[in-house]
């Protein structure tokens, strides 16, 4: 078993996981047929880090342009390998809450159907590897939003005392609550993923993740919260600000020390497993507080749009805990906060998006 198949390879996530995967030794097969393009528009293409991809790792990695909903394509590669994949890592997906809602059939195709399809390559081809699932904290819905928040200068807080104050655990309900159609699709990805598991005794896993985030994201408006923030103050960007004063808290953790967590659940596998991922008190900004941030970094001023009706669905304040996952994986650290982050994501864009003078 020597084969790391990475489904959406040319996201932040799957481009992460095939550097990491292959820096363990194994080889990476990698599917993605850039459909964050057709989700975004040039912004969001992906077509740059495969180039990029394919450069650095050379024969290390094997591309697959296969769209997860074709079935008899995407059983085709699995044949190909076989027994040979050590461990399935499923990140490709239909990642916005207001792009859903414009095509519903496509985002449900994708999230739900796609990944069913992977599931069942999965089981029928190489049932013994791991699965692991990029799931998302909106399976919640809008449930945090009836939380007893507090309004601070720059941000909405908990009480101290209350039992989620360090984080939102994987026991607060998914039901009665508005999920947003991407939310709902990915409900029933997670919760097939936890079937295979139980059902089929497969190893499995869902990540529930917050803010995801790091320089290899191809940041858009309606995807990727920091990078684009990021973007627009670099580049002049008027960046609408959508609701909740601009005080809305995001905990965001870097696509580094996601992969890692995969990489201990890929040694040490569990069956069936939840886990809420995300930056937890360690790593957590309001929108105002990061704007402070990324123009304290940039020396520019940020342009911002102000809209008062929030996003349907949207949280007004998400920080998750990681307890679980860290009483699984005591060796796991978190690693990055939020102005490392933004500095990194600067770093590494500043050649492309601060206007020459």
């Amino acid at each position: 078993m020597t084969v790391a198949l990475v489904t959406g390879s040319g996201g932040l996530i799957g481009s992460e996981a095939a550097r990491h995967f292959a820096g363990l030794g194994l080889d990476v097969v990698g599917i993605d047929n850039d459909m964050r393009r057709y989700f975004f528009g040039e912004d969001g293409s992906t077509a740059w880090s495969l180039d990029r991809l394919a450069a650095d790792l050379g024969s290390a990695y094997t591309h697959h342009a296969v769209d997860i909903r074709d079935r008899d394509g995407l059983e085709q590669v699995f044949k190909r390998y076989g027994k040979d994949i050590a461990v399935v890592i499923h990140s490709a997906a239909q990642p916005s809450h207001d792009w859903a809602a414009k095509e519903p059939f496509t985002d449900f195709d994708v999230n739900a159907g796609g990944t069913l399809n992977v599931l069942e390559n999965t089981r029928r081809h190489a049932i013994d590897a791991p699965f692991i699932h990029c799931s998302t904290n909106k399976v919640y819905g809008d449930r945090p939003n009836s939380l007893p928040l507090i309004e601070l200068e720059t941000r909405y807080e908990l009480p101290e005392d209350h039992r989620w104050y360090d984080g939102i655990t994987e026991d607060m309900s998914i039901d009665e609550s508005m999920h947003s159609i991407f939310g709902a699709s990915k409900v029933a990805s997670d919760v097939m993923v936890q079937e295979y598991g139980r059902y089929f005794d497969m190893k499995t896993a869902c990540f529930r993740g917050g803010t995801l985030t790091g320089p290899a994201h191809s940041a858009a408006e309606l995807h990727g919260f920091l990078a684009y923030l990021m973007r627009c103050v670099m580049e002049g960007r008027t960046y609408n600000l959508f609701g909740y004063k601009g005080k809305m808290v995001r905990d965001a953790i870097h696509s580094h020390d996601v992969l890692t967590a995969f990489e201990a659940f890929f040694r040490e596998p569990r069956s069936a497993q939840v886990y809420n991922l995300g930056g937890g008190r360690h790593s957590n900004t309001s929108h105002i507080e990061a704007f402070r941030i990324a123009q304290e970094i940039t020396g520019r001023e940020a342009r911002i749009n102000y809209v008062e009706q929030a996003r349907t669905g949207d949280h007004q304040w998400y920080v998750s805990s990681m307890a679980r996952f860290e009483e699984h994986y005591p060796s796991w650290k978190i690693t990055y906060d939020v102005p490392m982050i933004l500095r990194e994501i600067y770093e590494a864009n500043v050649d492309k998006w601060v206007p020459k003078a």
